[in-house]
Formats: structure tokens, sequence, C-alpha cells
């Protein structure tokens, strides 16, 4: 395998861009809604219950917000708390990993604003060939 350009200082040699691990940090938030879940929450700043996310997010059903809870959990993202109560409830807030995302998220944005104009420029370009 052809070996990639020197890293820049302090960033570790990633030969095999197969087992770059910065990948894991772009599939963990692949999916459509989990940024928007852990941006959300970052933003609350305090743990929410379901339906509270559901409302302030907009647009996300209840079943695509369970899927993306229940995925950003598996991932280490997010904190399911149950408390037991009648009825009972549930609500869930960031962990350390999840808050520390948020920090490379907003750069997201912040690209994406510079940039998305950009890009929908080059697929609408690219669609019209």
């Amino acid at each position: 395998m052809e070996k990639l350009p020197e890293p820049a200082a302090g960033l570790p040699d990633l030969t095999y861009t197969a087992d770059c691990r910065a990948r894991v940090a772009f599939e963990v938030l692949a999916n459509r809604w989990d940024s928007v879940v852990v941006f959300t929450l970052g933003a609350a700043g305090r743990p929410m219950r379901p339906r509270a996310l559901v409302a302030r997010i907009g647009g996300i059903s209840p079943k695509a917000l369970n899927e993306a809870l229940r995925r950003l959990e598996r991932n280490g993202l997010v904190e399911r708390r149950a408390y037991a109560e009648a009825p009972p409830r549930v609500d869930y807030a960031l962990t350390a990993a999840g808050t520390a995302l948020l920090t490379p998220m907003r750069a997201m944005g912040t690209w994406a604003a510079q940039y998305a104009d950009d890009v929908l420029d080059a697929q609408d370009r690219y669609e019209a060939r």
C-alpha cells in the first residue's frame, strides 16, 4: 500500500486509512439525526426528556429520535437516565465524549456556513452534465 505523506506535527502516521481512528468520529455522526440530537442536548445544557427533544428539534419522529438516542448511547455520547417513578420517566444527557464533540461540530457548522452554497452549486453542475 502506498504510504501517505508525513503527518503534521503531533498527529499520528495514518499509513492505512482504513485503520484511521478519525473515521470513528465521522461514522458516529453519519446518521441524519445523530448530530442534531447531540447539538440540541448540548445547546440545552441539561438532560432532556424525549418529548422535549422532539419538540425542540422539530421534524423528527419519536421513532427516529429513539433510534438516534440508542445509537448515541451505544457509542457513548449520551447517557440514558431512567427514574423509578409512576409514570416512568427517562431523560438523556451528553457524556463527556458527547460534550467534547460539540467543538468539532461547531467547526463543521462554520465550514458549512462558508462553503454550503459552493457544494450545492457543484452538485447542481454535476447533475446537469
